[in-house]
């Protein structure tokens, strides 16, 4: 169902386009839509594409906003920040931005409370992506619905309690497809070793991922239950496994994503630095 919610993009990548195809002309019309980023070319495709509104530069027409997606790189934001203050009213402020904490954010917006920090990851890109949110004290109720709203154009959300939180979920989904697209590459070259071709191998893959990603969303049973039915003793699963186990897999897994987390909150302090 449509509304007249008026939604400002600052910056207008990948993620932003994934989240305009997910808005335009569903949750909002194209013309609610406004994209200001400083690349003409990427301003040309998001007009033709999904016939939003377009701008070089923050400016003016920022006030009118709902809602302001801070879609840049974490790197930009304090500067975008700055030239965004002076327009900043009762708008909730939404930041996909990996690392910068809201209070920091809050600060260069001039103490702007109304803000939800949140960690899509790249599925978005074609609808399945999933998304880790977590509102300041000021967002109201009915923001909150807005947020979930924008977010839920392109996958599912998860509200978290408390923003510390948001390490992990960037260290779970946010990092996470490159975890998978890790395993899968490996799967395609133990293919090639084992005498399939490169095609092949990657259609067993894929496919094999989508599958179990796809049985273990539709059954009840923990995922734990779901490999034992696969794994009969002495035979092919559990000669995998058991390789897998004995090289320490399982628990170097574990390790990689507690490094991810900690580099998140490292991130969140450094760019938080005055």
């Amino acid at each position: 169902m449509q509304t007249n919610l008026k939604i400002s993009f600052i910056g207008g990548g990948n993620m932003a386009q994934a989240l305009i195809g997910g808005l335009a002309g569903k949750l909002t019309a194209a013309e609610n839509i406004h994209v200001v980023d400083v690349n003409p070319d990427a301003l040309a495709v998001l007009a033709q594409r999904f016939g939003v509104r377009t701008a070089p530069a923050i400016d003016a027409t920022l006030a009118a906003s709902d809602v302001i997606v801070l879609a840049v790189k974490p790197q930009q934001m304090r500067e975008v920040a700055a030239a965004l203050a002076p327009y900043i009213k009762q708008q909730l402020v939404l930041s996909i931005a990996a690392g910068i904490r809201a209070v920091d954010l809050s600060r260069w917006l001039g103490g702007h409370g109304a803000i939800v920090r949140t960690m899509p990851n790249t599925p978005a890109l074609v609808g399945m992506g999933i998304t880790g949110l977590a509102a300041m004290p000021g967002v109201s109720a009915t923001q909150k619905e807005a947020a979930e709203s924008i977010l839920q154009a392109v996958g599912q959300t998860v509200w978290l309690m408390d923003e510390s939180q948001i390490d992990a979920v960037t260290a779970i989904s946010g990092s996470g497809p490159a975890y998978v697209f890790y395993f899968i590459e490996a799967m395609q070259q133990a293919a090639l070793e084992l005498g399939l071709t490169a095609e092949q191998g990657k259609q067993l893959a894929l496919a094999t991922f989508a599958g179990a990603t796809e049985l273990a969303m539709q059954s009840a049973e923990p995922v734990a239950v779901l490999r034992e039915r696969v794994t009969s003793k002495g035979g092919t699963t559990y000669a995998a496994l058991t390789s897998l186990q004995a090289s320490g897999v399982q628990q170097s897994i574990v390790q990689a994503l507690h490094a991810a987390a900690a580099r998140g909150k490292e991130l969140g302090e450094e760019f938080g630095k005055d």
